[in-house]
């Protein structure tokens, strides 16, 4: 049974880039239900409870089960492909690598809230609060960390790319549309992302969309 994961815009929708990154990344077959955020249309918001009683997207449909939740989804991805490992196999680096990817799911809003993501923004910096600014040193010292640990596997934050690179996707947008300054190791991490088939392919179908509001609900 082939699942389905329901997403918002590309262009805005960094949650919804989340599962997907992971599924495409890893060839796990899927059909894509996309749902425009915030069009003031009712039939919208009802199309996306018809998926989720949470009224949010990402939503992925496994047959009879529904989860929601971009971090959900990806834990529930890893426990249904493991071939596909999500996680890496040593259970320290897994505990890392999930410990870092709930800090994602849960911190930075200040960044969030500054740098919100916008593929068709014109490329350039905003003044930012010192809290933003903690938030982008904290997320340079999480990768530098990581590769600095596990970077002779290979070029994600864990050798191979897993949940965690998923996870801090949508940053790596966010520190190119926003020229953020940073390290050559960050610097590094972001050209490996973006060079990913994967990330290419969302990208150049957000640069594609119609532009939107640009608030949306995401979880």
């Amino acid at each position: 049974m082939t699942l389905t994961l329901v997403i918002g815009n590309k262009n805005y929708s960094s949650w919804s880039m989340r599962p997907w990154l992971a599924l495409r990344a890893n060839d796990i077959p899927f059909e894509e239900v996309f749902v425009p955020l915030y069009t003031d249309n009712p039939a919208d918001k009802q199309r996306i409870l018809s998926f989720s009683r949470a009224g949010k997207v990402p939503a992925l449909v496994d047959g009879d089960i529904t989860v929601w939740d971009s971090l959900a989804i990806i834990e529930y991805l890893a426990e249904r492909f493991p071939q596909a490992k999500l996680w890496p196999e040593n259970r320290s680096m897994r505990a890392h690598a999930r410990s870092i990817s709930a800090e994602m799911h849960s911190g930075f809003m200040p960044l969030r809230n500054e740098c919100g993501m916008n593929l068709h923004r014109p490329v350039g910096p905003v003044a930012l609060s010192a809290d933003a600014k903690a938030n982008i040193v904290r997320i340079e010292e999480i990768w530098r960390d990581c590769r600095q640990r596990h970077g002779k596997g290979g070029p994600f934050l864990f050798g191979a790319f897993c949940g965690a690179d998923a996870m801090y996707a949508p940053v790596v947008h966010r520190f190119r549309t926003y020229a953020v300054d940073l390290g050559a190791e960050a610097k590094a991490y972001m050209e490996t992302m973006m060079a990913l088939p994967a990330f290419r392919e969302w990208t150049e179908a957000g640069l594609a969309e119609t532009l939107r509001i640009e608030k949306f609900e995401t979880v």
